[in-house]
């Protein structure tokens, strides 16, 4: 019964093609791969977004600006793998309540934002919810990984295989998903999500 049920989602996804959307082996949906997936967002606030040679890349904007997903998820496992200058205040925004008004009170944000003032909320921490440690984990100048999964409550966080986050909090629980670009040079190479 699953195989059929597989298949018939299989099927379906022809229509998502012109979106660049693909699903991968065990039900992981790619929506970035290289530089190749920016049709798979909304862009929220004005910055310069592109395809570069293997990586979506941004350096400038007016304000903050956002990629966001078009759907919405509640319990899910997300893949995504960047590189950000030492400057840059970046993040990964989950559960968003509103798609055009996305801020670290209206969603769960994974940090990426290594010179925050206040370092126990920088890169690795989830803003508000959950703060890192000394020693500060360090994103620029290099490519990391986040792996992270909000199921009901729980959120887990690593960072390049290191957890940063294990946590219990219901302020959230569904809503689009997006990518930050508030200052520096930010390289997305991908985006990967799992529904649980």
């Amino acid at each position: 019964m699953h195989s059929i049920i597989r298949t018939i989602a299989t099927l379906s996804l022809p229509l998502l093609a012109t979106h660049s959307l693909a699903q991968d082996d065990g039900d992981w949906i790619t929506l970035i791969e290289g530089n190749q997936g920016l049709d798979n967002f909304n862009q929220v606030g004005e910055a310069n977004w592109h395809s570069a040679s293997d990586f979506v890349h941004v350096s400038q904007g007016e304000g903050v600006a956002y990629l966001v997903t078009p759907d919405s998820y509640d319990d899910f496992e997300l893949h995504v793998e960047f590189m950000a200058s030492e400057d840059a205040n970046s993040g990964i925004y989950m559960r968003c309540e509103d798609a055009q008004n996305i801020t670290d009170r209206s969603c769960y944000e994974a940090n990426i934002f290594d010179q925050r003032p206040d370092p126990s909320y920088g890169t690795g921490a989830i803003v508000h919810v959950a703060a890192v440690s000394e020693p500060y984990p360090k994103a620029a100048g290099q490519w990391n990984t986040y792996e992270i999964t909000l199921q009901g409550d729980r959120l887990h966080v690593l960072l390049n295989g290191e957890e940063t986050v294990d946590v219990q909090d219901s302020q959230f629980s569904e809503g689009p998903i997006a990518l930050q670009w508030g200052r520096g040079d930010l390289r997305f190479r991908s985006f990967r999500i799992r529904p649980l």
